[in-house]
């Protein structure tokens, strides 16, 4: 399902156009692999808000190899230094994301792990300013306790993937993940410690404030 007209997605491209070549890098290897970044759209949205809030503190749920973690890391020093966390199933995406990040002169700011990303941010100390959002979608119901928990009040929720492709809108699909990113809405937008809204951008993004 086309979810932006072309056109529209066109421009927000040009506009997001950041000419950095690290990033231009890793974009280029998503598109020849068919691997799922959030893009630059996305990518200047995330920084954004990083930077809107001041965010010292950001732990990310499922970081690919390192594509989202260069904006919130980018931000967070920007902000005047602080700590990224990048959570991996995989020890090979992990070492892509260290190469990617060294070379941009970010590796600093990240702290990186291999293992399950909610667990790893349950074992985490302290409360995060900003928590990104985007694993295995049947997961998202599940993790959201534990964000909540580990995300300040005034702190800020991003979640990936949250129009699926346009699958929710199918009603024959009751798919795990499909069900997953329904009931993770459902509950984020229902729920009073939330402010939330779903951003119609990439594949749809809700941004939710913890208040």
């Amino acid at each position: 399902m086309e979810l932006i007209h072309p056109t529209v997605s066109t421009y927000l491209n040009q506009l997001a156009y950041h000419g950095h070549p690290v990033l231009t890098e890793m974009e280029a290897r998503a598109q020849a692999e068919g691997f799922p970044i959030v893009g630059p759209v996305v990518g200047r949205i995330c920084y954004q808000i990083a930077r809107m809030i001041g965010a010292r503190r950001v732990f990310e749920l499922g970081s690919g190899f390192g594509y989202s973690t260069f904006w919130f890391a980018r931000a967070v020093a920007e902000n005047g230094g602080g700590e990224v966390h990048h959570t991996v199933w995989d020890e090979a995406l992990s070492r892509d994301a260290r190469d990617y990040l060294r070379r941009a002169g970010l590796d600093h700011i990240v702290r990186f792990h291999v293992g399950e990303a909610v667990a790893a941010l349950q074992e985490a100390r302290g409360s995060f300013d900003l928590i990104f959002n985007d694993i295995v979608k049947r997961q998202y119901p599940a993790s959201l306790a534990v964000i909540k928990e580990k995300l300040r009040v005034g702190g800020v929720l991003i979640v990936d993937n949250m129009l699926w492709n346009g699958r929710i809108f199918d009603e024959h699909d009751a798919s795990e993940a499909t069900q997953g990113v329904r009931e993770a809405t459902r509950q984020l937008f229902t729920d009073k410690d939330f402010i939330a809204t779903l951003l119609p951008v990439h594949d749809g993004l809700v941004v939710a404030l913890r208040v």
